[in-house]
């Protein structure tokens, strides 16, 4: 009998534990499937989605300001269904039995995004901070992502669901500086070989009166408009004998010359991702221009050690930089004049292009092999072709170029550093003093020398806390 009332009443204590279980579900399954209207100050949905409103006060009327964004239908005493028609606000009013107003409501009804929510996460795996959010028919994308290349996929993305109507607030995270090393190495040599000999006879008279002969090749010598005659800059030497009562005269050219030209450049900017970035050492040079009326106008022409870049971090540690180095000098050899000045040509190395590195990668983004040859003779005919004698009626020059050009570039992704940590090229020179410079002939002075003084240690008995003194770092 004992045991029958025990069983019973265990059957009993778990009829009782099934029941609350039950009904906790069914409140938690109401409150998941409800929006309760006393817990919120305003009711949000989207479009072509449907919500159950739920009031614990007896509803006998209901009115939605304007019918085109929300349609309203009263359920029950306790239950209003709510379903978003278009984007925008509205107003819901609600009544009881006795006509007395009981709530009043701001409806707004956005974009629903919940599938753009779901297409951004699966073309995007890796960017799990973007937020989306609809609000007066916009869309706004928030949060932090790895590479720029999101940000573009994203708004794409988004400019799908909503053309023109896409508010970017997304921001990439990371290393976002970007410092791009320039390196241009050029080697240039140059061998020049020119023979040229001009013969000048005079027995009497001068020019075409008398007995003359001259020969003029290659320009070396000649008649000014006065009549008188003139050497070039290239005569090298000259020689002159009398024989048979004429004066005969040689002036000759020859010249063998070897060139040798080293270039190197490294120019580093540092920039920010998606900027432009610019450096320039060297100079402008004045360029006189012939206006209207006689007039010369000045324009300056930039000559020097040039950079234009504009990187972008791809993120991965990928960086995609567009590029344009430059190298220019002033050449006088190719000089022209314009308006009396003498002005000279510029020449020029320049590369322009996009690649994409790696942090610290480097790739050789241009080069250049130029091997160039050329030989001119200038002779009398048939008197410039007899063999040994002819050389005294011929002017001869070879000439020939070898250049080799690599323009290298490596971007580093970097970071501020302490300002104390930085040193900087004029740390190691030291100004002489009067007797290093004009007694001793220095350029430079020594560095100066460095003595620590031990501070005074006085013991508490004294009155002192602590160490006192001073300490000398320096003379």
């Amino acid at each position: 009998m004992t045991s029958q009332i025990t069983i019973r009443k265990f059957v009993v204590v778990l009829a009782v534990l099934f029941l609350g279980v039950a009904l906790s579900s069914q409140a938690l399954a109401k409150k998941k499937k409800y929006l309760e209207l006393r817990k919120i100050d305003r009711i949000e949905a989207a479009v072509g989605k449907s919500q159950i409103l739920y009031s614990d006060r007896n509803i006998s009327r209901i009115s939605i300001a304007d019918p085109n964004i929300a349609d309203v239908n009263l359920l029950s005493l306790h239950q209003v269904y709510l379903n978003g028609k278009s984007v925008g606000t509205t107003t819901l009013s609600l009544w009881n039995q006795n006509g007395v107003l009981v709530h009043v409501f701001d409806v707004v009804i956005s974009r629903d995004v919940t599938s753009l929510k779901r297409l951004i996460r699966k073309v995007l795996p890796d960017e799990s901070d973007i937020k989306v959010d609809g609000a007066n028919g916009s869309l706004t994308l928030s949060g932090v992502v790895k590479s720029p290349e999101s940000v573009t996929t994203a708004v794409s993305l988004a400019q799908a669901y909503a053309p023109d109507k896409v508010v970017n607030l997304l921001k990439v995270g990371g290393v976002q500086q970007v410092m791009l090393e320039v390196r241009i190495a050029e080697v240039s040599k140059s061998v020049l070989k020119r023979i040229g000999i001009n013969i000048a006879y005079i027995k009497s008279g001068q020019l075409l009166d008398g007995e003359v002969f001259y020969t003029f090749l290659n320009s070396l010598t000649g008649f000014d408009d006065s009549g008188n005659f003139r050497l070039s800059e290239n005569i090298d030497s000259a020689f002159s004998f009398r024989a048979g009562g004429a004066n005969w005269s040689g002036f000759v050219d020859a010249l063998k010359q070897n060139g040798l030209l080293k270039v190197l450049a490294e120019p580093n900017v540092v920039c920010q991702s998606g900027k432009n970035g610019s450096f320039l050492a060297g100079g402008e040079i004045p360029i006189p221009v012939p206006q209207g009326l006689g007039t010369v106008g000045i324009e300056y022409r930039d000559f020097g050690v040039s950079l234009d870049f504009k990187p972008t971090v791809l993120g991965n540690g990928r960086i995609n930089i567009a590029v344009r180095p430059e190298v220019s000098e002033l050449d006088y050899t190719n000089a022209i004049s314009v308006s009396g000045t003498r002005v000279p040509a510029i020449t020029t190395r320049r590369v322009e292009t996009s690649v994409e590195l790696g942090n610290g990668q480097s790739f050789a983004i241009g080069g250049l092999i130029s091997d160039s040859m050329r030989e001119t003779i200038d002779k009398f005919p048939l008197l410039g072709d007899v063999p040994i004698l002819g050389m005294l009626f011929r002017s001869s020059e070879f000439r020939k170029n070898l250049s080799e050009l690599v323009v290298i570039v490596t971007p580093h992704l970097v970071e501020p550093v302490d300002g104390s940590k930085l040193t900087l090229p004029t740390d190691k020179i030291i100004e002489p003093n009067d007797i290093e410079f004009y007694v001793l002939g220095k350029m430079q002075g020594k560095k100066p020398k460095t003595r620590i003084v031990t501070p005074i240690n006085f013991s508490n008995s004294s009155g002192f806390d602590g160490e006192v003194g001073h300490t000398i770092t320096a003379d």
